[in-house]
Order: C-alpha cells, then sequence, then structure tokens
C-alpha cells in the first residue's frame, strides 16, 4: 500500500472551495485511489469557523455534540463527548491550525465526501475511487491520537471476517475491519498533527478493498455504526454522567 501526502499552501477562511484546492494539489489520479482530505480544511472552505472569544467554548461544544461530558470531568479541562455518533473530544472543533478560529466539523461530512468522489471521478475519468474525511481521535488507555474516518465514499467500508475460519480452521465470531478507520489511520500518520501542512493524501494500492461506483447507501452507512448498548464499551459509556447536547 502507497500512501502519498500532499503538500498545500496555508488553508484559511479565504479558501471557500474544496474542489478548487484538490484541482491545483492532485495533478493525477490512479484507477482504485482512495483520497484522504483532513476535515479541517473541508471545513474551512465551508465557513465552519467561529472566531474565538465570540462564543463560550462549552457552548459551542454543547451546540455541536449529541452527547458531552462538562470539561471540570477531565484531567486536561477537555470536554469528552459523542458527536457524529462517535467518541471524540470537544465535538471535534479544534484551534490549533485555525489561526485564531475554532474549527468545527463539517456541516453534512456524508454529503462532502460525496462531492468530492464525484468530482474526483469526473476529473480523472475514474470508475472507481474512493474518498475519506478525516480527524483523529484518542483511545482509551493510551497515549496519543490516531486517525479516523467522519466520512467516506466510494468503497465498502467494512471487511466481514464473521463465520470465515482462521489458519487454524477455527470460525470468527465478531471480527470486522473497519476499512474506513485504517486508511484514515495511515492517511493521518503522513497528514501529521502540527505544521506538517499536509491537508491532502492519496493511498493507493490497497489490499482487499472493494470498491463502489456510487455514493454509499443509508444501509451501507448504518454498517459502520454501533449502538452504546452493543459497544464494548458498554458498562463505561452506559455509566458516564452525559449531557444531552443539542445536535
Amino acid at each position: 500500500m502507497k500512501i502519498i501526502g500532499i503538500k498545500t499552501h496555508k488553508i484559511t477562511q479565504k479558501d471557500k472551495d474544496i474542489l478548487k484546492i484538490l484541482n491545483r494539489y492532485i495533478k493525477s489520479l490512479s484507477e482504485k485511489s482512495v483520497v484522504a482530505v483532513a476535515s479541517k480544511i473541508v471545513a474551512i472552505t465551508e465557513g465552519r469557523i467561529v472566531k474565538i472569544g465570540t462564543i463560550d467554548k462549552d457552548e459551542l461544544i454543547k451546540r455541536e455534540s449529541q452527547y458531552y461530558l462538562p470539561r471540570s470531568q477531565n484531567p486536561y479541562n477537555v470536554s469528552l463527548t459523542i458527536t457524529g455518533g462517535a467518541l471524540v473530544a470537544s465535538a471535534g472543533i479544534d484551534e490549533s491550525n485555525g489561526n485564531g478560529f475554532y474549527i468545527l466539523w463539517p456541516k453534512n461530512p456524508q454529503k462532502s465526501a460525496n462531492r468530492i468522489r464525484i468530482w474526483l471521478k469526473s476529473r480523472f475519468n475514474l470508475k472507481n475511487v474512493g474518498v475519506i474525511i478525516t480527524d483523529s481521535r484518542i483511545t482509551p488507555l493510551r497515549w496519543g491520537v490516531t486517525g479516523f474516518c467522519i466520512a467516506y465514499s466510494g468503497f465498502e467500508p467494512l471487511k466481514n471476517y464473521i463465520g470465515k475460519k482462521d489458519i487454524f480452521g477455527k470460525k470468527l465470531e465478531f471480527t470486522k475491519l473497519s476499512v474506513v478507520d485504517s486508511l484514515a489511520g495511515g492517511a493521518v500518520m503522513v497528514m501529521g498533527e502540527g505544521n506538517e501542512q499536509t491537508p491532502i493524501v492519496v493511498i493507493e494500492e490497497i489490499p482487499g478493498i472493494v470498491f463502489q461506483k456510487r455514493n454509499p447507501t443509508k444501509k451501507d452507512l448504518e454498517k459502520i455504526k454501533i449502538t452504546i448498548d452493543e459497544d464494548l464499551y458498554a458498562p463505561f459509556l452506559r455509566n458516564a454522567r452525559f449531557k444531552k447536547g443539542d445536535h
């Protein structure tokens, strides 16, 4: 698998169209590639930014999250939230590389991913191309952030091993590989978290990926979701004193 980072100019509120940025920096694209785009630059081009000091951050977190824990419950003064069906810090709101602005998540990440995929397919005359919009998150009991996918388009999001046999013939009961998050993890590793200025990544020669010549259906999108009661971390999530957000 090849993961190729693409350096760009500093994306700011002056940039208004993500497709113009992609057109400027992606000069060629191979069949069966996946393009990873940092959620931050998608959000900036959509105007999903708020000037720091014009709104209380706690109110903004409440507005953008489905559920949230007050920052006072965290040793780092960071609110743990459930946003877009994922456990993330501060509802995905970020101040880094924001030049004085809070950067929110894109308004509709799935719509943005579909739009980018359709444009790439037409721009480079491709039959199979995928898109992921990425961000980073923490893992319980681990230092450091890893990349994950907040929206995808153009390929199967999971590889299902349930009912298949391992190398010794034992049937697997629960295992599913998250293709979207595995790709996002590699992409964010190349993008970096500081001043790398590499918010676009092209991934090629991906083993086992199954492309789709369409946007994900509602049924496709439901495949990657899991309820709190079904989650392995259910005992912790159910007992956390989450407050209801506005999103």
